[in-house]
C-alpha cells in the first residue's frame, strides 16, 4: 500500500515518534497543509477520483445498484450508512485502485480492507484484478463461501 495517505506518511510510529501530547498542537499547526482539512473529505475525494476517471456520478450509482437520490446523498455526506458494503460498491464500480479504495473507506470513517479477513481478501483480489462489476464480485464472493455485497436499503 502507498506509504503516504493524504500527504502524510501512514507509518504513524515514524511520523509521531518523539511527539509528546504537549507538542501536538505545534505539530498540527506546522503540518496544517499536509493534513485533511475538508469538512466533507469523503465527498471531495470520491468526486475528484470520479472526475479523474471520467465517470459520471449517475453512472456510478446505476452500476453500484444504488438509487440516484440515495447515491447523491451518500456522496455529498448528507446521508450516512453504517454498512461498509455501500461505499465499497461505489469504489468497485468506480474502478478505484486498492489504495484509492482504502483511502475512501478511511475518509468515510470505516475500516479499510484487511487481507487476513476472508471476505476482505476477496474484495482485495477483485479490485487488484480490475473486476469492476458488482455481479462478478458477488459471484466471486459466493464461490469463496462469503456473503455477497448487501444492497442499498434506502
Amino acid at each position: 500500500m502507498n506509504k503516504e495517505l493524504f500527504g502524510v506518511s501512514t507509518n504513524l510510529s515514524e511520523d509521531l515518534a518523539g511527539i509528546l501530547p504537549d507538542g501536538l498542537p505545534a505539530y498540527l499547526e506546522a503540518n496544517r497543509e499536509r493534513l485533511e482539512q475538508s469538512p466533507r473529505p469523503f465527498s471531495d475525494y470520491v468526486r475528484r477520483k470520479l472526475r479523474e476517471k471520467g465517470i459520471p456520478q449517475q453512472n456510478l450509482f446505476l452500476a453500484a445498484d444504488l438509487s440516484e437520490n440515495y447515491g447523491y446523498k451518500l456522496i455529498s455526506e448528507e446521508k450516512r450508512t453504517i454498512n461498509r458494503d455501500i461505499p465499497l460498491r461505489m469504489c468497485i464500480v468506480g474502478r478505484f485502485t486498492l489504495d484509492e479504495t482504502q483511502e475512501a473507506l478511511i475518509l468515510y470513517g470505516m475500516a479499510p480492507l484487511h487481507p487476513r479477513l476472508p471476505r476482505d481478501l476477496v474484495f482485495i483480489t477483485a479490485i487488484m484484478n480490475r473486476i469492476c462489476d458488482i455481479h462478478e464480485v458477488n459471484e466471486l464472493l459466493i464461490r469463496c463461501s462469503q456473503r455477497p455485497l448487501l444492497k442499498n436499503t434506502a
